[in-house]
C-alpha cells in the first residue's frame, strides 16, 4: 500500500508534532529560521524543511525583511482547521451542559451540612 503524501492539506501537515510545535511558537508572533530552530533543538535545514511543508498547504507565509526571512500564521490557511474543529463546539458545550446539571442534582441532593459561623451553640 502507498503511503500518502504528508503534504497534501493542513490536516496531514500538522500530523507532525514538531510542525504543531511551530505553530504554537509563529502564535506570538514571526520569527526568523534560527530562533525556531534554537527553540525547538533542531538544526535550521530541519526547521526550514518543516516551514515548507507548512507553507505548502498555507498554515504558514513568509517575508524577507533585509536578509531575513521571517515566517509567521497565514491566517486563512488556518480558517480550515478552525471551521473544522469548531463543529466539535456543539459536542463539547452539550457534554459540559450534561455535566454541569448532573452537579446542580448532586448538590441539591446532599443535606447542607454548613453551619451558620454566626450562631451560638451554647
Amino acid at each position: 500500500m502507498a503511503r500518502a503524501a504528508t503534504t497534501s492539506d493542513a490536516f496531514n501537515a500538522i500530523a507532525e508534532p514538531r510542525r504543531r510545535d511551530i505553530l504554537t511558537l509563529l502564535r506570538s508572533g514571526e520569527r526568523a529560521v534560527a530562533d525556531l530552530a534554537g527553540e525547538l533543538e533542531m538544526t535550521q535545514p530541519q526547521t526550514s524543511k518543516h516551514l515548507r511543508v507548512l507553507r505548502e498547504v498555507g498554515l504558514v507565509e513568509v517575508r524577507g525583511v533585509g536578509k531575513q526571512r521571517l515566517y509567521g500564521l497565514d491566517a486563512r490557511g488556518l480558517r480550515t482547521i478552525h471551521e473544522w474543529t469548531g463543529g466539535f463546539e456543539q459536542f463539547w458545550n452539550a457534554s459540559f451542559d450534561r455535566l454541569d446539571a448532573y452537579v446542580q442534582r448532586l448538590a441539591q441532593q446532599r443535606p447542607d451540612t454548613r453551619q451558620d459561623k454566626g450562631e451560638f451553640h451554647g
